[in-house]
């Protein structure tokens, strides 16, 4: 048996912080370097981290996070409302590599029964549910958004809950996540993991893991 664990922003869905935050706010992101301490600055915080783990409220976070950087509260709910659920999209190349693995599933008996897929994301309850309506959600075996427990990672008991819920094995189970800090949670945890950089770089890897 082989668990697949896959973290959703920035492996499956578009999450390119810098980019929404020079959206939003170009007077203040005029740099890359300024748009990577401002995404940091607001994504980051604390705040963001809360709502994440679904103990702030939305409007507390806009009203929080347009006072701490002196910004109009009017943009900050436009990216946190409207501008990051319109971006958070299924990014093809992955979405492709999951489908080839549900499809493989389906036509192998053997590997259906061997390969399990799940997610585990920090999303706060208002992206999670905006997600749940991409047709890849539906692909997963089971999975955990942050926002719906009140836990985010690198927190171990994150991936604790994903492991006593679904009854995944350590040393079966393969987590799958863009930021280092997390694998490394994981991985602390007897969990395989991977530090995701690409799809095609996450092919080759799986080539490995799951010998197709």
């Amino acid at each position: 048996m082989i668990n697949l664990v896959f973290d959703l922003g920035g492996v499956l869905l578009n999450w390119q912080p810098r980019a929404l935050v020079a959206q939003s706010f170009p007077a203040l992101a005029t740099t890359p370097a300024q748009a990577a301490a401002l995404a940091d600055a607001l994504f980051g915080h604390p705040d963001w981290l809360d709502f994440d783990r679904g103990i702030l409220a939305i409007q507390t976070l806009i009203d929080r996070t347009a006072a701490r950087l002196n910004q109009d509260p009017d943009a900050v709910a436009d990216l946190i409302q409207h501008y990051i659920t319109e971006q958070l999209v299924p990014i093809p190349s992955t979405v492709a590599l999951l489908d080839r693995m549900r499809q493989n599933r389906q036509n192998s008996p053997d590997l259906g029964r061997s390969l399990r897929l799940y997610y585990l994301s920090n999303m706060s309850q208002e992206y999670a549910r905006a997600v749940e309506r991409f047709d890849m959600m539906a692909w997963f075996d089971g999975g955990i958004f942050s926002g719906d427990v009140q836990w985010v990672k690198p927190d171990p008991a994150i991936y604790l809950l994903l492991q006593n819920r679904f009854a995944l094995v350590p040393s079966q189970t393969v987590f799958i996540d863009d930021m280092p800090h997390n694998v490394q949670a994981a991985t602390a945890l007897g969990w395989r993991g991977i530090h995701f950089q690409s799809a095609a770089q996450l092919a080759d890897v799986l080539a490995d893991v799951i010998g197709w």
